[in-house]
């Protein structure tokens, strides 16, 4: 007869998906995150990059990034701030559109359902939403004052049109920003991109060149952010120079170069295909190879052509010559593809002894190459193999024979400015923002073109222009918006004069959708204005944004411009969007980049359901530094779930029972410091690490804790955990959530504590090393052995024998 045992009371059991259901109901019902953003007495915005709802959903990416964020804004919280952390969805655009065409749908009809999924799978992760606020760019309420905007550049002058060379990709039939062109082909699709000259909306953002670059010397973002919008500003102080077109009555040519030292060098001027005296200086015997030339360049993309990909450098003499104004001698003038249009003048002084893509072009057409500066220990006669691009002297340049290079620009300069041939300048590589998409499914772009009166602006009270719903919206090859085949939509009167005009058609770039969405957050329940001025006020520029570095050029910088201009008018009080700003990093699986083509694709909705959405933030957390992220292994994950499950038991385990452990105090008292520290500065993972590494000296030899011990580390965890931080935070008898509790002030005279490297033997052998207080007891260093998995393993039954030398060594036989 058998006899039965007791099963000893394990207590609840850790079940994440009834418990994180019930607190996002809880939420929900008490309006927990939601702040009164008129009351508000310590405001704090929490920024996160809205998503484009993709009939996907929701990505690893997308919950790395918003996760992120959200832990930063608990924390915020936590620190007695008011923290309004809103979402909205950047739906608009020709991903939705080229969705709908590929399932023979309407985006009007398809992304309100991509939307509902995503915000099902966003409540689904935990995060601090105010759900109030959330806004589609696709809403007339809110294209509404996106049109408004647009309405206000042009008002400002700073919005034009003119025919400009695009990039255009003939499977999309849309017009490409550089950005979206790779190796000539279109990012999105894999066509070969064409060059197209269409009439444009423009921005002009270079009038704030100087401007957007000055303040990222002072602005708080992630150095690899502005360092790449330094890049694509790309400032460069040099001289325009004039030459004379010999045999040639009309206006000189005039180029830009940074190295007016090197002048004596120029052996042939190279002029963009597109510029606008080619056809004056070719003769009339080069006149057909020229055109022919021209028609082959404008087939190439835009970007090629400015990265100079071709291996091989193409070019057609015009069959004239231009004096040099240094030298006096004549020198041909040529056209080339790799010279462009938009930067500079478009023409070029070609020094191929000191440019690497002059020097590959002199040598493809058997042009002079004639070194004008060397290193000081070098013969100045000496052929050029290549092109030398170092400092050094100037060599074979007349009166500045010998005179370093980086003194000679100045001088030169300042000759050349005797002579009336040059003039000192500074030129940026960034260019006038296209807006204009000959696409179906963005906000009209609010112009009305009258035979009489131009261009006007649709008034503002009659905004917003709406987006009709038509059913034959995709785009053909001509470059015409699919509106323009809806007369009874464009139509309509002229606001000016009352005769019959047209509408633009074209619709506006889903970057000026972007640009302005942190402004309406807060002031999304307002109808009569784009927002409010008592609200921005307050809540903004924005505290805290936290995003992808692949929108450190366009998005951010496009967003910082649309500030300033707004801050000009009258409209803002500041002029910088985002008081400080942080990228994150990618998340890669398994030393792989993420595809469906490879199968290595993380479905958040897969792994919430299987370990609970904690569990998955905080895994995501602890991969590896949040500002570089890390590598998705699905093994790791069982380790972050052990670590909540331990900290579960650790609080309904906990007693009152008598006085915490010193030790462990201080050890507490250490952790607090330390995830305060690292959560504030974004290392989410060592602030993890740290509160792993405190639950080993909480269970060590699967003690029973102090209350006390456990309470301060689920207000550590709530940020990452929040579901079950709230639940513990309740079983501790708290009748307010624990966002409403104040994170823990840790006991300095506990946290400077005077500690020990002790080193731990098994058997005599090595087995580890262990952060302890200088005074630990024998019974303190064996609960720390204990606890550190690397010394544990090699413990196996109870010991023989223990040798402890204080503040030195412990060497357990077994």
């Amino acid at each position: 007869m058998s006899t039965s045992h007791p099963v000893p009371d394990e207590g609840p059991i850790y079940d994440p998906t009834a418990l994180e259901l019930k607190w996002q109901r809880r939420w929900q019902e008490r309006r927990t995150n939601e702040p009164d953003l008129q009351a508000a007495t310590s405001p704090f915005y929490q920024l996160m990059m809205f998503p484009y709802p993709s009939a996907e959903g929701l990505h690893v990416g997308n919950v790395f990034a918003f996760a992120g964020a959200d832990i930063h804004g608990r924390f915020q919280r936590l620190q007695g701030n008011s923290v309004f952390e809103p979402m909205g969805f950047d739906a608009f655009g020709i991903h939705s559109e080229n969705y709908a065409l590929k399932v023979g749908g309407h985006p009007m009809r398809l992304i309100p359902q991509n939307i509902g999924n995503f915000r099902r799978q966003l409540r689904r992760v935990g995060l601090m939403v105010d759900w109030k606020h959330e806004l589609s760019t696709t809403d007339a309420k809110y294209y509404k004052w996106t049109q408004w905007i647009f309405l206000q550049l042009f008002k400002k002058g700073l919005a034009y049109k003119k025919k400009a060379a695009v990039n255009w990709c003939p499977n999309d039939k849309t017009v490409l920003a550089n950005e979206q062109v790779e190796n000539g082909l279109c990012e999105r699709c894999g066509a070969r991109v064409e060059q197209r000259f269409l009439e444009q909306w423009f921005f002009r953002i270079t009038d704030y060149a100087e401007r957007l670059l000055h303040n990222l010397e002072w602005i708080d973002w992630s150095e690899s952010t502005k360092s790449a919008q330094r890049n694509w500003i790309g400032r460069s102080e040099g001289a325009e120079i004039s030459f004379a077109i010999a045999g040639n009555d009309g206006p000189p040519l005039v180029v830009f170069t940074t190295r007016p030292d090197t002048i004596f060098g120029a052996t042939y001027l190279v002029l963009a295909p597109e510029h606008p005296q080619v056809a004056a200086i070719t003769t009339a015997g080069q006149s057909a190879e020229i055109e022919a030339y021209r028609v082959r360049t404008a087939k190439q993309d835009v970007v090629s052509r400015k990265m100079g990909e071709s291996a091989k450098k193409t070019g057609a003499f015009t069959g004239s010559y231009a004096t040099n104004p240094a030298t006096g001698e004549r020198i041909p003038i040529w056209v080339a593809d790799y010279v462009l249009m938009e930067y500079g003048t478009g023409a070029i002084m070609a020094v191929p002894g000191h440019d690497e893509r002059d020097f590959a072009f002199a040598q493809g057409y058997e042009l002079p190459i004639i070194r004008v500066v060397a290193p000081d220990d070098s013969n100045a006669n000496a052929p050029l193999a290549e092109a030398y691009t170092g400092d050094g002297r100037l060599v074979n340049s007349g009166m500045f024979e010998g005179v370093p290079a980086t003194e000679a620009k100045s001088r030169v300069t300042e000759w050349m400015v005797g002579l009336s041939a040059a003039k000192p300048v500074v030129n940026f590589r960034l260019h006038d923002w296209t807006i204009s998409r000959q696409r179906y499914w963005g906000p009209p772009i609010p112009i009305i073109y009258c035979d009489d009166c131009g261009a006007q602006p649709v008034p503002e009270d009659q905004l917003p222009v709406i987006l009709p719903e038509i059913e034959d919206f995709r785009p053909d090859d001509t470059g015409i918006s699919p509106l323009a085949r809806h007369e009874e939509w464009y139509r309509v009167p002229c606001p000016k004069c009352g005769k019959l005009a047209r509408r633009e058609t074209d619709v506006s770039d889903t970057f000026l959708d972007s640009a302005w969405y942190f402004l309406r957050y807060p002031s999304s329940d307002f109808d009569s204005v784009p927002f409010d001025q008592t609200i921005t006020r307050k809540w903004l520029p924005v505290n805290s944004y936290i995003g992808g570095n692949e929108h450190a050029v366009l998005h951010l910088l496009y967003s910082r411009f649309i500030t300033m201009v707004l801050h000009d008018m009258g409209h803002l009080t500041f002029e910088e969007p985002y008081t400080r700003f942080r990228a994150h990093g990618l998340i890669i699986r398994d030393g792989a980049k993420m595809s469906k083509s490879k199968g290595n694709v993380v479905n958040p909705d897969e792994f919430i359901e299987r370990w609970g959405a904690d569990t998955f933030r905080t895994y995501l957390m602890f991969l590896g530094p949040f500002e570089e992220g890390g590598d998705f292994r699905d093994a790791g994950i069982s380790g972050v779930r052990r670590f909540l499950d331990r900290l579960w038991k650790s609080a309904h385990d906990a007693h009152t029972d008598g006085e915490p452990d010193l030790a462990v105090m201080r050890k507490l008292q250490q952790t607090i410091r330390k995830v305060g520290e690292d959560t504030a500065k974004l290392s989410y993972n060592t602030a993890i690490a740290a509160m792993m590494e405190y639950m080993n000296v909480l269970r060590a030899s699967e003690r029973d804790a102090h209350r006390a011990e456990v309470e301060p580390l689920v207000q550590l965890v709530a940020p990452f955990a929040p579901h079950i931080a709230e639940e513990l935070w309740e079983l501790f008898g708290h009748e307010g959530g624990v966002f409403e509790s104040r994170w823990p002030k840790y006991d300095p005279a506990l946290v400077t504590v005077d500690e020990i490297e002790l080193v731990v033997q098994v058997n005599g052998k090595v087995r580890g090393k262990v952060q302890a207080a200088r005074d630990i007891t024998q019974e303190r260093a064996m609960s720390l052995a204990r606890g550190d998995a690397g010394i544990s393993r090699f413990i196996t039954g109870e010991p023989k024998k223990i040798i402890f030398v204080p503040g030195r060594l412990l060497n357990i036989v077994v």
